[in-house]
């Protein structure tokens, strides 16, 4: 028996920005061998105006539009199938941050189905009505959440089995076991007066494997310590 592809159906304003990059590279080729699936689905196509507006000015006052609960909940609903249990994302600057354990987690899932807001943000009903955990890629705000969705989109195809030439290459990355990744080097041996560590070619693999977690220790603890005082 076949093992279905991991799915993702994308709700946004503009589908047409899908799959984009999530077509090339590692993504691209699991996306044409089957591996994975991705639907973008209009939002647009779920409003009843003759005009299809999706937003209203918001309650109490302020600048800006918010997307409308019914229209949203109304796409939702409609990409759902009677059996779908897939976490319900939505890409907000003030969700909880994408770390690596949570992308694992969506790997583990048989897909995923996030909503991309724009304007103001979505009326705080449909987040409560329809589930949505709400998911931040960083703190900064974008134009919407479809750049956001295809950051967390390709984070998680990439764990997919079988995506990866080695699975080696995800275990040892910055982030796995709470630690930035040691770096990197390959030939040529010298380059502008600068060496390849001698460590590397002494070919003595434990020593390499103390070194490299060294590096990866020195770095995290220089440029993000608060991973360091998480794993205490």
């Amino acid at each position: 028996m076949s093992v279905p592809p991991w799915r993702a159906t994308v709700l946004t304003l503009y589908p047409e920005m899908f799959p984009g990059p999530l077509g090339t590279s590692l993504a691209g080729r699991a996306l044409q061998d089957g591996t994975w699936a991705i639907e973008a689905r209009d939002i647009r196509a779920s409003a009843t105006s003759r005009h299809r507006n999706v937003d209203d000015t918001p309650a109490g006052g302020g600048p800006g539009m918010v997307m409308r609960a019914d229209i949203v909940a109304a796409a939702i609903d409609a990409a759902l199938t009677p059996d779908d249990t897939r976490p319900r994302l939505l890409m907000s600057p003030r969700g909880r941050p994408l770390q690596q354990s949570r992308v694992r987690a969506l790997a583990e899932e048989q897909g995923v189905i996030v909503v991309c807001g724009r304007f103001e943000g979505v009326d705080e009903r449909v987040i409560a009505g329809r589930g949505l955990e709400e998911v931040s890629i960083g703190d900064y705000v974008l134009s919407g959440g479809e750049l956001g969705a295809m950051v967390l989109i390709d984070a998680v195809v990439r764990l997919l089995p079988g995506v990866m030439g080695a699975s080696a290459s995800g275990e040892e990355e910055s982030f796995e076991g709470g630690l930035l990744e040691y770096p990197h080097y390959t030939r040529p041996r010298e380059w502008e007066g600068q060496s390849i560590p001698e460590i590397l070619l002494s070919g003595d693999h434990q020593a390499i494997a103390r070194w490299r977690r060294a590096e990866a220790e020195r770095i995290t603890r220089e440029r993000r310590p608060d991973l360091l005082a998480a794993r205490r």
